[in-house]
């Protein structure tokens, strides 16, 4: 996991640094560590043209540092005070140093000639380091260039598309402990546990309640997709659903009653590692009772996700009673919406604790950048999600996913954060046009092997 730290978090660390480390030091690193990687841009610096868009505090201080290395490289180097000209004209680079994270005002950035690369120190100007959220005109940086660690600004909201490739400069300052991260492909042999050879099919046991008569494309995804995660059952329950029509040939058909199915699916929880529940269940008003006492007296941790979500309600309204095991909700923006009142807006970091807080469970909050929240305030971003998966039933694959990894002993919010890691990473494998849901629980499964094995790791440690 790569560590996020919020301006708070980034002024406290700049803070202890400079009761050894003089400002100065600090800018001098951190002004080498844009010059190393405008030359990589460059692919050299002799002769090139090199205009340095400087504000007046460190981040301006860090962009001329940047410029006098280059400068006795052999670039040539523009400096432009940063808000003094409406274009910056022809160069081979153009580095934004005019504001830094915690700029607050409205920044119009000087017009650049199209295909120029432009390199961002920290975060891209006029952009809000905690939220993502633009402010005037920022320009799009071909790449970024932050130090210590990640900051929200550069993984949410419009900053993550206008940062481009981001880059993490190692300036001697240590990050510390922080509450926010992100996850990456070496998290899989981290987090995940290899099967053990002793186990059985019942020591990664998954009971997916989900479908309804004559509708159960979405509970064949999630089972599926559990299964291809590394389940070593799948249990599926159809209410009111007859076992003949069990729409996974791998599936263990559970029977469940039209109406009162709780009970019976309690009692088949117990010999299970994880509950899905919701995809495909359908809004009759009788099925909100079933969720909740599913949610609220599982022996088990329970996924909630799709019309379970639409069957809670207002969590604000209506508080989840205190659940015997952890909850793990999954909306969109949508059912975000349904369950609070109102939709997340740019924060998601922010969104996602506060729902949280009110809830009581893990909520993994979907979108281009996902966010994955406990009740304490820890987040887990993933940031692997493409737009090839804005498609029906891409979620049920997700909730079934995520159900594996915490029948396979993953803690639930690093489940779901893995699950949509690797669901992002899935997608990014298949067709770039005409990708559907049913092709990914496959893809899962390469991703899923080929990251474990890039590690080397025959077996897996804990922590």
């Amino acid at each position: 996991m790569q560590p996020v730290l919020t301006l708070s978090e980034m002024n406290a660390v700049d803070a202890r640094a400079q009761t050894n480390l003089p400002l100065d030091v600090l800018v001098g690193r951190a002004g080498l560590a844009v010059a190393v990687a405008a030359i990589d841009l460059l692919g050299g610096s002799y002769g090139r043209r090199v205009v340095v868009i400087a504000g007046r505090g460190n981040n301006g201080a860090d962009g001329r540092v940047a410029a006098g290395v280059l400068g006795r490289r052999g670039a040539r180097i523009h400096i432009v005070e940063a808000g003094t000209v409406d274009e910056v004209g022809p160069a081979d680079l153009v580095i934004d140093a005019a504001y830094g994270t915690g700029f607050r005002g409205e920044y119009r950035s000087p017009t650049v000639v199209p295909g120029t690369p432009v390199l961002a120190v920290d975060i891209p100007s006029g952009v809000r380091g905690d939220t993502g959220e633009i402010s005037g005109a920022p320009c799009a940086a071909t790449r970024t260039v932050t130090f210590v660690a990640l900051k929200p600004g550069l993984v949410q909201g419009a900053g993550r598309q206008l940062a481009g490739e981001v880059t993490v400069a190692d300036i001697g300052l240590d990050p510390g402990a922080s509450r926010i991260s992100v996850m990456d492909d070496g998290d899989v042999a981290a987090l995940l546990p290899v099967r053990e050879y002793s186990g059985n099919k019942w020591s990664a046991a998954v009971l997916v309640v989900a479908g309804s008569p004559g509708m159960t494309g979405a509970a064949a995804l999630c089972a599926r997709s559990a299964y291809r995660c590394g389940a070593g059952m799948v249990r599926l329950g159809v209410p009111g659903g007859d076992l003949s029509d069990s729409p996974a040939s791998e599936t263990v058909g559970v029977s469940l009653p039209a109406h009162g199915w709780a009970t019976d699916a309690l009692e088949v929880a117990a010999r299970c590692s994880v509950v899905v529940l919701g995809p495909g269940l359908g809004r009759d008003p009788l099925i909100a009772g079933e969720v909740r006492r599913i949610v609220e007296a599982s022996p088990v941790p329970v996924v909630a996700d799709a019309d379970a979500l639409f069957a809670l309600g207002r969590v604000d309204e209506q508080p989840l009673g205190p659940a015997r095991s952890t909850v793990v909700l999954t909306p969109h923006d949508g059912e975000y919406g349904q369950l609070t009142g109102d939709r997340p807006g740019a924060d998601r970091i922010d969104a996602s604790c506060r729902l949280a807080a009110s809830s009581g469970a893990v909520v993994l909050l979907k979108g281009p950048t996902t966010a994955v929240a406990d009740p304490e305030g820890r987040v887990l971003i993933g940031t692997a999600g493409t737009s090839q998966l804005a498609t029906a039933g891409t979620g049920d694959v997700l909730s079934g996913m995520i159900g594996a990894m915490i029948s396979r002993g993953v803690p639930p919010a690093e489940a779901a954060a893995l699950a949509a890691h690797v669901h992002g990473r899935a997608a990014a494998r298949g067709p770039v046009e005409g990708l559907i849901a049913g092709d990914l629980p496959d893809l899962v499964s390469h991703v899923l092997s080929e990251l474990r094995t890039s590690t080397g790791k025959g077996a897996v440690s804990r922590g």
